[in-house]
């Protein structure tokens, strides 16, 4: 677990003149934080973060000292920065919502057709100790016709975990290429039908 660098903030110092100096600014709540805590951090420390954090991923919040979950990235595209990031401290009893992001891995394995990809990440609550921000996907040997639902997906197999997503919904599947062109949408009707040739 990462850790980063979050300093309580005035709030008679605007979250615009904090940007300029190079801050970050951003909030942190929980059941146990009567509302919420302004926060501010280095932007580079907040830039050199997200590189391998993002969304779903937690983090221990020094300064607070808190074992948080980032909740929110408000990233201004105008500026090219992140202006503002959510955190929600983690409490060891108390399950919390959060996303994983679906990762494909051997994709260049597939056996025959091409991946169609119809979710990007998963929806679930879980206790931060069996919190992941990432759920891999191994698609090596699927041909034509395969699919991979929720409920196929290792972290839908924990206990511990209630996913939020229909255990039906298709994840991925694998369809045929017509006179060489990939299709643009694949409906996960088609799949079935797919699957049913």
């Amino acid at each position: 677990m990462n850790t980063l660098k979050a300093e309580k903030r005035s709030m008679d110092v605007k979250a615009k003149r904090l940007r300029r100096e190079g801050y970050v600014t951003g909030n942190v709540f929980g059941r146990e934080i009567e509302g919420s805590i302004p926060v501010k951090m280095l932007k580079n420390e907040v830039d050199k973060l997200l590189k391998t954090d993002h969304k779903g991923s937690q983090v221990m919040l020094d300064g607070q000292t808190y074992d948080a979950l980032i909740k929110e990235v408000d990233f201004n595209p105008l500026a090219g920065r992140v202006d503002e990031i959510d955190f929600q401290a983690l409490v060891s009893n108390e399950k919390v919502h959060s996303v994983a992001e679906i990762v494909i891995v051997n994709h260049d394995k597939v056996a025959d057709g091409v991946l169609q990809e119809n979710m990007e990440e998963i929806n679930y609550r879980a206790y931060p100790s069996a919190l992941v921000d990432k759920v891999e996907v191994d698609v090596a040997g699927l041909k034509v016709g395969d699919t991979i639902r929720v409920k196929d997906l290792s972290l839908a197999k924990d206990k511990d975990v209630d996913i939020k997503d229909d255990p039906e919904a298709v994840v991925l599947t694998v369809v045929a290429v017509h006179n060489g062109a990939v299709p643009e949408t694949v409906t996960p009707e088609e799949a079935e039908t797919e699957e049913t040739k």
